[in-house]
């Protein structure tokens, strides 16, 4: 169970392309994100860019929200979810939409129908 002395932050490691949950400033939990519309033709990664940024006429950014990772020790505590509603809520402020690759971002969206503005179904 978390106390009142532990310090909750998400934040956005864009040169790792991930959220990252850090408890007292301990990295506990992380959630990768990957934008393919970024990646230029023939190159295998995405090329940087400043969250948020988008060219004059272009659609909002698709970023695809890959895998949600909390750190055993610190597992059933509801972490992963404070992390991914956090990060949805990071990625509105930036004018991503979201597609949500990692089934349990998936399960959390359907419960918090708050977020589905920002979806993008998932290419089957």
């Amino acid at each position: 169970m978390l106390t009142d002395a532990q310090v909750v932050d998400v934040i956005d490691n864009a040169d790792q392309n991930r959220f990252e949950l850090r408890l007292s400033g301990d990295l506990v939990g992380i959630l990768g994100y990957f934008d393919l519309a970024e990646t230029p033709p023939g190159a295998g990664t995405p090329a940087a860019r400043p969250p948020g940024s988008k060219a004059k006429g272009r659609q909002a950014p698709v970023v695809s929200f890959m895998h949600t990772v909390i750190v055993e020790d610190f597992g059933h505590r509801g972490l992963a979810a404070l992390m991914v509603g956090r990060s949805l809520d990071l990625a509105r402020g930036y004018g991503w939409k979201i597609r949500p690759v990692c089934t349990y971002v998936q399960r959390f969206v359907s419960a918090h129908p708050e977020y589905r503005d920002l979806i993008v179904p998932v290419e089957r």
